[in-house]
């Protein structure tokens, strides 16, 4: 489980652009590819729900 919970720490901060050399070559030997393809799907789904959130409360006011 820590794995996949440092994977999807991983993801997020990518999502924003944010990552050091260093944590990305500490990222290819603790992370698992499937670990990377189910957060990324996780984070993906996530965003989309908050982008969807988002507009329906500027649309209903």
């Amino acid at each position: 489980m820590g794995s996949f919970l440092y994977s999807m720490k991983a993801v997020i901060w990518s999502f924003f652009g944010l990552r050091r050399k260093s944590d990305f070559d500490k990222d290819q030997e603790k992370i698992k590819p499937v670990h990377v393809i189910i957060a990324g799907l996780l984070g993906a789904a996530m965003f989309i729900g908050l982008l969807v959130t988002i507009v329906k409360l500027v649309v209903s006011k």
